[in-house]
Parts: C-alpha cells; sequence; structure tokens
C-alpha cells in the first residue's frame, strides 16, 4: 500500500517505511502514525527500517519516528538516509545505519511483489511479507503468517495465518489443509472453526463481511 506520504517497501532486511522526503515534516509524521495504526494487524511485532531519502533531522524528529513506532510495538530495525545530518543523528542515538537503494521513491507500490518461501514455518516462527505469499510446506501450530497480499500454503495450515492485514478484504487464503487457530482477511477475523477433521484443500475469502470457507477446486474467488 502506497500513500502521498510514505511507502511499504519489502527489502533483504525485513520491511522499509520510505518517508516522504519533501512533505512537511508534521505531515509525515501524522501520515505515519495513521498508517500503523490502519495496518496495526500487518505491522503488530515488525522489525522495520525508515528510509528518509535526502531529508535532514535532527534528534528530535528521530525521537519522534522513534516514538510512534514503540507505540506501535514495532521495532526500529535502522535508518537509511543519503543525508549526513541524519546518519550523524542515527549513529549519536545508537541507530543501525542501513543502505539506500538507489531507486527509493514513494511513488511506487511494492504490493505486486510476491515471495515463495520453500519451508515448513515452525512453532515460534513469524512470517511477515508485504505483497502476495506462497508457502510450501506446513505452518505449524504456535507459528504465525502476516502478508498484505494473498497467501498460498501448499501444506497444512495450523498456525496463525492472516491475508490481506492492511485492510484489503479482497484477498484470499488457500491451503491443503485450513485448520488455524485464527485466520485473517483484511479487518474480518474468524477463530478456531473446531472441526479437526477438515483435511482437504480449501480457499478461504471474505463474503458480505464474513469469512467463508469452499473447496478449493471449485470456489470461485470473488
Amino acid at each position: 500500500m502506497t500513500t502521498n506520504l510514505l511507502a511499504i517497501k519489502g527489502s533483504r532486511d525485513g520491511l522499509r517505511l520510505v518517508l516522504d522526503a519533501a512533505a512537511p515534516w508534521d505531515s509525515v509524521v501524522q501520515g505515519l502514525e495513521a498508517q500503523l495504526e490502519r495496518g496495526a494487524m500487518f505491522f503488530h511485532g515488525a522489525r522495520v527500517t525508515v528510509e528518509l531519502g535526502e531529508r535532514d533531522i535532527g534528534d528530535d524528529e528521530l525521537g519522534q519516528i522513534l516514538s510512534v513506532l514503540r507505540r506501535h510495538r514495532i521495532e526500529a530495525a535502522g535508518l537509511a538516509s543519503r543525508s549526513r545530518a541524519s546518519r550523524d543523528t542515527a549513529r549519536s542515538a545508537g541507530v543501525t545505519l542501513r543502505p539506500t537503494p538507489r531507486a527509493s521513491t514513494v511513488d511506487r507500490d511494492d504490493r505486486s511483489d510476491a515471495l515463495l518461501v520453500r519451508r515448513t514455518i515452525r512453532s515460534g516462527q513469524v512470517v511477515r511479507h508485504h505483497g502476495n505469499l506462497t508457502i510450501v510446506g506446513d505452518i505449524n501450530a504456535g507459528s504465525e503468517v502476516v502478508a498484505s497480499g494473498s497467501i498460498i500454503v501448499w501444506g497444512r495450515v495450523r498456525g496463525v495465518i492472516h491475508a490481506g492485514a492492511l485492510g484489503d478484504p479482497g484477498c484470499f487464503i488457500g491451503a491443503l489443509s485450513l485448520n488455524p487457530p485464527r485466520l485473517g482477511i483484511g479487518d474480518v477475523l474468524s477463530v478456531a472453526r473446531g472441526d479437526r477433521a477438515r483435511n482437504h484443500p480449501e480457499v478461504a475469502q471474505v463474503i458480505d463481511g464474513a469469512i467463508v470457507f469452499g473447496p478449493w477446486e471449485t470456489t470461485r474467488l470473488r
């Protein structure tokens, strides 16, 4: 998802929040707060790198950003900036510096980026991706998988799973077996189904404001 003030991107070192380098600072902070509120289910417990481009910030501005992240229980994994003043501010505060990609811009939407994970997600592990996600393997009990797009699992789902976690109810979840303790699509949540015998391929999607499960081979996506 992209707004006029920031973009969310995926990278090798995790999620990146790319802040508009030209907009008034107060507007950027307000936009960040609003985006994190809207995407609370997606960002909760995440580690993010904040990307500033050419913008100069001092201790007060950095403190504002870190405070907003802490309020939403998000860990600052680092700061990326082409500004020497901003890099010096980060060093003084003990914030890790990250490289800034040349193509960084807030008008690009990386939502279309898809990720393929070829492993079982074990208890205690969290997979979080901005875009569509395919997992070849099981999602074990005690694990969590969250994506801003749709999720396909070529395996069994027994852990928490959430698609469209930035608020998109048009996403779907498909798996060879869907028995999660909690499943979410957009802002709609479904608790454990109480039917552990469902071991056939299914698709979950939102229809008329509720999560509906259907056979994989016959379900028509809305």
